[in-house]
């Protein structure tokens, strides 16, 4: 039997791989920006601390001059398969837990941002920055987000803000799109701009309605 290879292993040959559509994650690669964590359980505060100090250190560490395409990744060892729903419900778990410690560590959040994930503006703020925050699983519909293990993906918005000012953002999009089509047979139905609809209804990969209220309670800043 063939041993599995570590999750940062794993990863890599996840973004080569032939259903991946997202070519800024490859970029991040082939330059060594992406940063791999391990933790313990999507279900589990056991690792909250660390994620943050990670991020903590991401946001440091980031040079807006020279850095594009960045991100942390978190991947936990989960072994269980989940659904879209479970995947959604734990991911946003997640993120509630790491927003409640990081405003007790006293984080104000980005300018230009809104904290009511229902507000066009919403992104996830974590070390005073804002995040927009990709989920993959093992049990993802698209095959672009499916996984071997539950992972969280945070890409600080500076990023897409510094692409659109210099007029590479559209087309950067139009190419991870037609290539899903492409290598997955449509293009993912939850792709929209920042500021056209809240992002926190990409974050877990999962299809959802109009009518889908996100569980996220911000505290106040």
């Amino acid at each position: 039997m063939m041993a599995t290879p570590p999750p940062s292993e794993a990863l890599a040959d996840f973004i080569r791989g032939p259903t991946f559509p997202c070519v800024g994650a490859r970029s991040a690669q082939q330059r060594g920006g992406i940063t791999v964590l391990t933790a313990r359980s999507l279900f589990s505060a056991w690792n909250d601390l660390e994620i943050i100090e990670a991020l903590h250190r991401f946001v440091a560490d980031y040079d807006e001059k020279q850095d594009l395409f960045r991100s942390l990744v978190v991947i936990f060892k989960d072994e269980t398969t989940f659904s879209e729903l479970t995947f959604e419900r734990g991911i946003w778990e997640r993120i509630q837990s790491l927003h409640d410690k990081d405003h007790w560590l006293g984080n104000e959040r980005e300018d230009d941002t809104a904290d009511d994930p229902a507000d066009d503006q919403f992104s996830l703020s974590i070390a005073g920055r804002a995040f927009f925050v990709v989920g993959l699983h093992p049990g993802a519909s698209r095959p672009g987000r499916r996984f071997r293990w539950p992972t969280m993906v945070f890409n600080l918005h500076d990023q897409f803000e510094r692409l659109r000012a210099d007029g590479r953002y559209q087309k950067l999009r139009d190419t991870i799109m037609d290539r899903d089509k492409r290598l997955n047979g449509s293009t993912n139905p939850m792709l929209a701009d920042f500021g056209s609809v809240s992002e926190a209804r990409q974050y877990s990969g999962r299809a959802v309605g109009k009518d889908w209220v996100c569980p996220f309670k911000p505290k106040p800043r």
